[in-house]
């Protein structure tokens, strides 16, 4: 069986009940997260941009533009939530399980997939059942291509949120649009042939719109396919193929036989963001953080911050002297001015106005970031980061992280999820109160006939 055939096959015949309830449960976990990702990153300017895109279109009220009071086609929805969910770099992150892979090649999963499957089942009037199966084998099929593509794929520019979450949400969406096996192979085909996006965009406004875009083109993917377009069914694997075009080549051993054995979100993992900011800050994040409670530094006593990580991370980290607040979600030397200033990192601190305060970008100037070879010699999958700080009375203080808080090593509980989700509302301008009874009713998803509830729960409010 040709590999675009088995991954056809899988996503034609995959069942709620085949699903593992502990996958299920962290998968509710992610979608509660972006629930409220969605309602804060419509507040952001890009959020902004993008719905008055979106309210310029002549358009069915199909789907709703979350955090707002827009209802808009499918694919716009799909494509504005996308944009939102992404837009302050607070979302989940695949975790890899082999050295060479970076960070599970920093693929941000739900970004993607959620608004297309969401956009559908708004359309159609699914459950919640319906939902969290097609939004499961979405990510599944997303995060598997992603760790099978070769290496290359992310470290020569291509930004796998856009590549591989295109490719997933066109599962999910076929999911949802019961598409035959020979329809989820075209859905596969256009999915991939739509895959683009480019790293040297982080920093920038592109950056969420790639996800936003790989959402939509999941749902153009399924649409065409389920009304009769055609594609090549070997689209993964040939020679002339998706693996080959844009990365040079696969581990056919990583994917074959292995869709749901095991499911990514039980192994290796999906981390769920503390901080609003690239994912390879975390770890050292995690490890100043540390350092901050654990001694009480006060920012007055500090002399200098060295940061030591792999050679991968100073080449997505690339904003040295951030100019403003999507500069510094990709600046290292930021993250830990701003913890040692406010001993916190939330979605407030990432603001222009935060960025060029004078305290801040004198700490700035204190941290000295740069690539380790021993940290090379951990794998590219741990991320490690080493963190050393130097106060004024001669004091060294040091610490090291392979893994962040949110990853499945030091994860964040439920109640810290209720919190980010609360925060997220608060930001959005909805009401944090409603944090908890949304968190329920997603925790319970399989019993939503409809999905009105939680969708009107995270309407409306954005400026």
């Amino acid at each position: 069986m040709g590999l675009t055939r088995e991954v056809a096959e899988f996503s034609a015949g995959l069942r709620l009940a085949d699903i593992p309830e502990k996958v299920l449960y962290l998968a509710k976990r992610s979608i509660v997260d972006a629930l409220g990702l969605a309602v804060s990153g419509a507040r952001s300017e890009v959020g902004r941009i993008t719905r008055r895109h979106v309210e310029e279109q002549s358009c069915e009220p199909e789907a709703t533009v979350l955090g707002t009071t827009v209802r808009t086609t499918t694919r716009l929805a799909a494509f504005a939530n996308g944009v939102a969910i992404h837009a302050d770099d607070y979302d989940d992150t695949q975790l890899s399980g082999t050295p060479d892979r970076v960070y599970g090649l920093l693929t941000h999963p739900t970004a993607p997939v959620f608004p297309a499957a969401l956009a559908i089942a708004e359309k159609r009037s699914k459950g919640g059942g319906d939902l969290l199966k097609a939004y499961v084998l979405g990510v599944e099929v997303a995060t598997k291509i992603a760790e099978a593509i070769a290496s290359r794929h992310y470290e020569d520019g291509f930004h796998s949120t856009a590549t591989m979450g295109a490719i997933g949400a066109a599962s999910a969406a076929g999911s949802l649009q019961e598409l035959t096996v020979g329809q989820h192979q075209v859905a596969l085909a256009l999915g991939a042939s739509q895959a683009g996006g480019l790293r040297e965009n982080f920093g920038t406004m592109i950056k969420p719109f790639h996800a936003g875009r790989a959402a939509e083109s999941g749902v153009i993917a399924a649409d065409l396919a389920g009304r009769g377009f055609t594609g090549a069914a070997n689209i993964l694997e040939a020679p002339r193929g998706f693996f080959q075009a844009a990365g040079g080549g696969f581990d056919e051993e990583i994917i074959r036989g292995r869709l749901g054995d095991p499911w990514t979100f039980a192994s290796p993992g999906v981390s769920i963001k503390p901080h609003p900011s690239g994912s390879l800050t975390h770890p050292a994040m995690h490890a100043m953080l540390g350092l901050i409670e654990t001694h009480d530094i006060s920012p007055e006593d500090v002399d200098r911050v060295t940061v030591g990580a792999s050679r991968h991370m100073p080449n997505a980290l690339i904003h040295h002297q951030p100019a403003n607040g999507l500069e510094a979600k990709f600046s290292m030397e930021f993250c830990m001015a701003t913890l040692l200033l406010n001993r916190q990192a939330g979605l407030k601190h990432f603001t222009d106005e935060v960025v060029n305060r004078p305290d801040i970008q004198e700490m700035i100037k204190r941290v000295d970031f740069r690539a380790r070879p021993d940290a090379d010699a951990a794998g590219f999958h741990t991320m490690r980061s080493y963190v050393d700080v130097y106060l004024k009375d001669g004091t060294h203080l040091s610490a090291q992280a392979d893994y962040a808080k949110g990853s499945p090593q030091v994860p964040v509980s439920d109640d810290e999820l209720v919190q980010k989700l609360a925060e997220c509302l608060d930001w959005g301008g909805r009401d944090p109160g409603k944090a908890s009874g949304l968190a329920e009713r997603v925790f319970s998803l399989e019993s939503e006939d409809s999905l009105d509830g939680i969708v009107e729960t995270v309407s409306g409010g954005a400026g």
